[in-house]
């Protein structure tokens, strides 16, 4: 069976548009600047923000080209929204609100699903940013570069990703306590894993990349935590430092820059963990701790009475399957152990 070539023809993405959900609102200022640390992160009226050169806009899609896309479909070019690489899919992730969770609030509170990038991840974007980064210095070029980095996970597979798509080989340090789902992910990019001594933490883990940077020719570090094409950021600082994934006590980057942060609001494991629950029975949104994290601060932001009509954007950075093996999932996992056929 054959499909005319006019079921084809998709209409290219439009741009994003944050529709306040109250007219009480003041008009929605598209250059919104915001910043956050790691992984939980917060966006509240106009907070300091720069971002990456090449990362998309994460919080309103870049504008398409209207004239381009005219002079296209007037020489008859049919435009198919198909990417030309994976790359090409990092960013313009879709907004939300959410409804269920906020009893209480005086504030609206939309959330930036990050979990939708290739890679399920916010690092998706830093990932390809640094790569590219290197590549316009001309520090790095493909299959003659190998490319080294300490990761706790999800740079590390934002990396692998892009590495694999552009032909680099890649190394990665991570503690020995990383999760074997990590691992398997980073393995099926092609990356090379080195683990370290995991009561060294991530300390460790870079100490090792610096190393084999030093006995490897042609290697290459992104350094993530020093490189200024990441994504500078202030956000959710969890209360224990123990169970949200990558947090490493006593590591503190050298890029984070602690005069852009306005407020640091501290969150506790359990109300991290209680509320990725119920973003995914409540709101269907099947998040990680971290996201957990960045809610419940947006949730006691959206209930001061400062902040009543306001619209608090949250980044929720990554997807809930990759947390199964942890705390999160704990007792669904016994539960469904437990199962027996009727």
């Amino acid at each position: 069976m054959s499909l005319s070539s006019s079921l084809l023809h998709l209409p290219p993405p439009k741009p994003f548009l944050c529709i306040p959900k109250q007219y009480s609102f003041p008009p929605f200022n598209a250059s919104l600047n915001f910043s956050f640390y790691d992984k939980p992160m917060l966006i509240v009226k106009s907070a300091s923000f720069a971002a990456i050169r090449r990362a998309s806009s994460l919080i309103v899609e870049e504008e398409e080209d209207e004239e381009e896309q005219e002079q296209e479909q007037e020489e008859g070019f049919e435009a198919v929204n198909i990417a030309e690489d994976v790359t090409q899919l990092i960013g313009r992730t879709p907004m939300i609100y959410l409804n269920k969770v906020t009893d209480g609030c005086v504030a609206n509170i939309a959330a930036k699903l990050e979990s939708m990038e290739p890679c399920r991840s916010v690092k998706d974007r830093i990932g390809l940013s640094m790569v590219c980064e290197a590549e316009d210095s001309g520090a790095i070029s493909p299959r003659k570069t190998i490319l080294v980095e300490p990761t706790s996970g999800n740079t590390g597979l934002g990396i692998a990703f892009v590495a694999a798509t552009k032909g680099y080989k890649l190394i990665v340090t991570m503690p020995a306590s990383i999760n074997l789902e990590r691992r398997i992910l980073l393995r099926a990019f092609g990356a090379e894993i080195v683990l370290t001594d995991p009561e060294k933490g991530l300390k460790g883990a870079v100490d090792k990349a610096e190393e084999i940077v030093l006995n490897t020719p042609n290697a290459f570090m992104l350094q993530q935590f020093d490189n200024m094409a990441n994504t500078k950021v202030v956000g959710v600082e969890p209360a224990e430092r123990s169970i949200v994934s990558g947090e490493n006590p006593g590591y503190v980057p050298s890029i984070l820059d602690v005069k852009l942060l306005d407020e640091v609001v501290k969150v506790s494991n359990d109300e991290a963990v209680d509320m990725a629950r119920k973003l995914a029975l409540e709101e269907g949104l099947l998040v990680g701790i971290s996201s957990g994290a960045a809610a419940a601060a947006a949730i006691s932001l959206a209930k001061r009475p400062e902040n009543a009509g306001k619209l608090i954007v949250v980044i929720f950075p990554s997807f809930g399957e990759r947390y199964i093996p942890t705390v999160l999932f704990r007792s669904i996992h016994e539960e469904v152990q437990q199962m027996e056929a009727r």
